[in-house]
């Protein structure tokens, strides 16, 4: 039996609720039903995956406990990017050779380019700008570091990256008293990611894929050939299962991910639209996806409406008072960068998870030991390309239409459980602060 939700829709308060109608919301799960396969969580990779599964004809569902973009699909900053992972292309290199480190980071660009065709296909408005994205250096250090990556990049990997001096920054609107160089990237582009998360779900309806929101998994055991999937008011059975919650994700559900993944807060502010004159102000015009080089790194961007983006990496907990002095923290940072627009308020501030992981890589492949159990997580910030292609994948894999070696091996390795997890949060706090050091 199938119920139309009733509950009222949760809201973060982001710009990205704010900027689209109200989006459809989804019958919640009552009583028991029969897929092949269930995924749960109703982000980019699990609807990912459950596209390309019910486009081949197999019956599956989504199993989302809240409702199609409440997650870190409708909460991120709107990179559509390389990344997926923390270690950088120097480490990927030594971790796993020159032939898998080149797979990885053409498998990095395929996303970038899957979610682009998606959008043109479809024929979805996402509010697309930017020609790749800028690193900008927040020491004079950093910026000789970013000069030498212009010939390794292109000599080891073929990426045609353009390092721009001080000087040049400001002479293509990137505007701050903080910015020493910069290293322009050519992939990726910025677009509004509660627009494509939707988009997405949309295209799973048509194709005859089911979304259940308000549908929390309670618990994931097997029953006899097939995986019993648990909700508050019924349960799915399936014969395989994905695991796509990301930083959403219950470590209980299945107990193999207890331990193993790590929840990271990320805030963002959105200001009010900026005017022609605070724009020249500050100096920066530029449209181009942004980060500096600091660890705990700023992401910044100017919206097509002149507002603009602002986000953070940092913060514990979630009580009202830990929250405020992570936007307390956000805000200074924002004044010091861009002084110019320190009178400028923000309009929206919200806040969401990232998920990383213990070795910094994601994982897309089988769960050991649990046969027909896949997992696509762990994208550490940089998701929308990463984990749009992964949901592929993983579908790729449970039809048999891939291998696991047919991935980059930096997808392959299960994650290992982080040592004392309990304790996770407090080794975090010192993270954070050898980091601050660092980027000091």
């Amino acid at each position: 039996m199938l119920q139309t939700q009733s509950e009222t829709r949760r809201t973060i308060g982001s710009y990205w609720e704010a900027s689209i109608p109200q989006p459809r919301a989804d019958r919640q799960l009552i009583g028991n039903a029969l897929f092949d396969v269930a995924v749960i969580g109703g982000g980019y990779a699990g609807l990912s995956a459950a596209l390309k599964l019910a486009e081949a004809g197999v019956s599956v569902c989504v199993l989302e406990a809240e409702h199609v973009g409440y997650g870190a699909s409708g909460r991120n900053g709107g990179f559509c990017c390389m990344g997926g992972t923390k270690l950088d292309e120097h480490q990927l290199l030594r971790k796993f050779g020159l032939e898998e480190a080149r797979r990885f980071v053409a498998y990095q660009v395929a996303g970038v380019n899957l979610v682009a065709q998606r959008l043109d296909s479809w024929g979805v408005d996402a509010g697309r700008h930017s020609k790749g994205e800028i690193y900008l250096a927040h020491r004079p250090k950093d910026a000789v570091g970013l000069r030498s990556e212009v010939a390794f990049l292109k000599e080891t990997f073929g990426i045609r990256a353009r390092f721009l001096a001080k000087d040049e920054l400001e002479g293509e609107g990137y505007g701050g008293p903080n910015f020493h160089g910069g290293l322009h990237v050519p992939y990726g582009f910025a677009l509004n990611p509660m627009i494509y998360v939707q988009a997405l779900a949309d295209q799973v309806r048509k194709s005859g894929g089911k979304i259940f929101g308000k549908s929390p998994v309670t618990s994931l055991n097997r029953d006899g050939d097939r995986w019993r999937l648990e909700t508050e008011h019924g349960f799915v059975r399936a014969r395989k299962v994905v695991l796509a919650g990301n930083g959403y994700a219950r470590e209980d559900v299945p107990k193999w991910l207890h331990g193993r993944t790590l929840p990271v807060m990320s805030s963002i502010q959105v200001t009010r639209p900026l005017s022609d004159g605070e724009l020249s102000a500050q100096g920066w015009r530029s449209e181009t996806m942004a980060a500096d080089t600091r660890t705990l790194l700023h992401y910044f961007r100017l919206l097509p409406d002149g507002r603009f983006l602002f986000g953070t990496r940092g913060g514990l907990f979630e009580n009202s008072a830990a929250l405020t002095s992570m936007q307390n923290r956000a805000r200074s940072d924002f004044e010091a960068m861009f002084p110019a627009w320190a009178h400028v308020e923000a309009d929206f501030n919200w806040y969401g998870h990232i998920c990383l992981a213990r070795r910094l890589t994601p994982f897309v492949g089988e769960v050991p030991g649990a046969a027909g159990l896949y997992a696509a997580m762990g994208w550490h910030g940089s998701g929308i390309a990463m984990a749009s292609i992964s949901g592929e994948k993983v579908a790729g894999l449970i039809m048999g239409k891939l291998r696991p070696e047919d991935l980059p091996a930096p997808l392959l390795r299960p994650f290992s459980r982080f040592p004392l997890p309990a304790l996770r949060k407090l080794y975090l706090q010192g993270a954070y602060w050898w980091y601050g050091l660092k980027d000091r």
